[in-house]
């Protein structure tokens, strides 16, 4: 594996920032990191890219140990932080040129004009980053972060703020590194997570509370499913209830409902027995799985 985190604890005073986490990522992996705002995700990729160090625990990059080898680990690692630290003043090339200088690389001009393509900066290369939109920043963001040919990439919140085409650009991009790399995205975007990632880890207060294959997670929540119907006709929410196996409803529109389940019991033949009993006439019936949503919100409510 690229990552392996074992045990890993972060005090702050009195506060456990993390709590004895274990996880690992590996190559050609993209693994989703999600958590409500200060479960612990920033923390964590924190220690695992040598920012931090940990209270206890351990964690190791491609074997290397980010307290005894801290210079190794960050040559194995490109990392994106949440808030895109650039020299705005400095041309596209300009920047890429000083960061390959900083990884003292042989190749320098080569790797910099395969980012640049590859990110899509080639109109945008000669232009200074404060000019830029935030688009074409997140771009330079991941240009550097990839630029010294890492084996990790770390991203905290790459597409926070971004308009839908933008947001279907960045994603295309990770998901091509995602391939070759192993890729570790933290994301508030759920749509993002099913868009992106192989594997999800939720963490909570500090705790992993799931890892699981993107599909697993979705059969995660108490063992429910969803069934959405659509009426022509009006009817009540205490009606619906009343459905044998129906636990909770949910209205999603006009006449239109989301009813939860058990998922051992099929209650599509008792909604269809409802409507013709109350002379309703059912124009659309479909059961479903949670979203990433639903699991995030079941596993981290308080």
């Amino acid at each position: 594996m690229s990552v392996k985190v074992e045990q890993l604890t972060k005090i702050y005073g009195e506060q456990k920032a993390i709590d004895s986490i274990s996880f690992e990522a590996n190559k050609g992996e993209v693994l989703g990191f999600l958590g409500p705002n200060g479960a612990g995700k920033t923390t964590t990729m924190k220690i695992v890219t040598c920012f931090i160090p940990q209270s206890s625990g351990k964690a190791t990059v491609c074997g290397f140990d980010t307290e005894t080898h801290p210079i190794e680990v960050r040559k194995e690692i490109g990392y994106l932080p949440e808030h895109n630290p650039l020299y705005k003043e400095m041309y596209v090339k300009e920047y890429l040129t000083f960061i390959a200088g900083v990884h003292k690389l042989s190749n320098k001009r080569q790797r910099i004009d395969e980012m640049i393509e590859r990110t899509g900066l080639g109109l945008e290369q000669k232009k200074k980053i404060g000019a830029l939109s935030k688009g074409y920043r997140q771009r330079v963001g991941l240009a550097q972060a990839m630029l010294h040919d890492p084996s990790v990439l770390i991203l905290d919140e790459p597409t926070s703020g971004l308009d839908p085409n933008q947001l279907v650009e960045i994603r295309n991009l990770i998901k091509s590194f995602g391939k070759e790399k192993t890729v570790i995205f933290s994301t508030h975007i759920m749509q993002e997570v099913q868009a992106i990632c192989d594997r999800v880890l939720i963490i909570n207060r500090g705790k992993i509370v799931a890892d699981d294959p993107i599909e697993n997670l979705q059969q995660r929540v108490r063992g429910e499913a969803i069934v959405t119907v659509e009426f022509m006709q009006k009817t009540t929410i205490d009606k619906l209830r009343n459905i044998e196996g129906v636990e909770q409803v949910e209205s999603i529109g006009d006449n239109k409902w989301k009813l939860i389940a058990s998922a051992e019991m099929d209650v599509r033949p008792h909604i269809f027995n409802f409507a013709v009993k109350e002379n309703l006439v059912l124009l659309g019936m479909n059961k479903d799985l949670f979203s990433v949503e639903d699991v995030f919100q079941q596993l981290t409510r308080e």
